[in-house]
């Protein structure tokens, strides 16, 4: 049998009136799959396959650290958030330490005979004078340092007055007692100063008598 006529377009692969399709299987030149885009046009994502590489119209990962990129921040410098300047906060230079000029003698007394020792130094002075300083430093001087410091404060105190006594008394007797009062007057700066001295030792600190020659070292 001999195959019917077919319109014109509709011949099969070999029709020569039947034009080319590159898709259908009349074109002898091509396969059963489509040619590829040409080259440089972006390429249709599959199933499955993974996302394409930063690149142009790519989603990678953001760019590194430069000009206009999300990067970790800079280190510290110029405009950066760096530690502090050196010298931080640390102790002021100089400590507190003892004035200058001050007495060497230590607040308290390391026993209570060294206590009894530096009242009797003060308070010794209203009744016999610079002989009580000058009995407690000779008696217990040299073994304490704290001793030392009130009888030589208390020792310098009474020779001083006691000579402002001898020339008070001695104007007196010129003026024909008309100045009978001064001997007074430095005998009650004797007692009044003598009492603080002493009330001052007994809390355990060195009184400093004002108004007084120190001629004891």
């Amino acid at each position: 049998m001999t195959e019917p006529p077919r319109p014109p377009g509709e011949g099969g692969p070999s029709d020569p009136t039947a034009p080319l399709n590159p898709y259908s299987g009349n074109d002898p030149t091509s396969g059963s799959t489509p040619p590829p885009p040409p080259y440089g046009s972006p390429q249709p994502p599959t199933y499955g396959s993974p996302p394409p590489t930063s690149g142009a119209g790519g989603y990678g990962p953001p760019p590194s650290s430069g000009a206009g990129g999300y990067g970790p921040p800079p280190s510290s410098g110029a405009g950066g958030y760096g530690p502090p300047p050196g010298g931080g906060y640390g102790a002021p230079g100089g400590g507190y330490g003892a004035p200058g000029g001050g007495y060497g003698a230590p607040s308290g007394y390391p026993t209570n005979d060294d206590k009894t020792w530096a009242l009797v130094a003060h308070f010794g002075g209203i009744l016999i004078g610079f002989i009580a300083p000058l009995i407690s430093l000779l008696a217990k001087g040299n073994q304490s340092p704290t001793v030392r410091a009130h009888s030589v404060e208390a020792l310098n105190f009474q020779i001083t007055w006691g000579i402002a006594t001898v020339v008070a008394s001695i104007v007196a007797v010129c003026t024909l007692g008309i100045l009978f009062f001064l001997p007074l007057v430095t005998w009650v700066v004797v007692i009044v100063f003598s009492i603080i001295g002493g009330m001052k030792a007994n809390e355990g600190v060195l009184y400093h008598y004002p108004m007084t020659w120190r001629l004891v070292k």
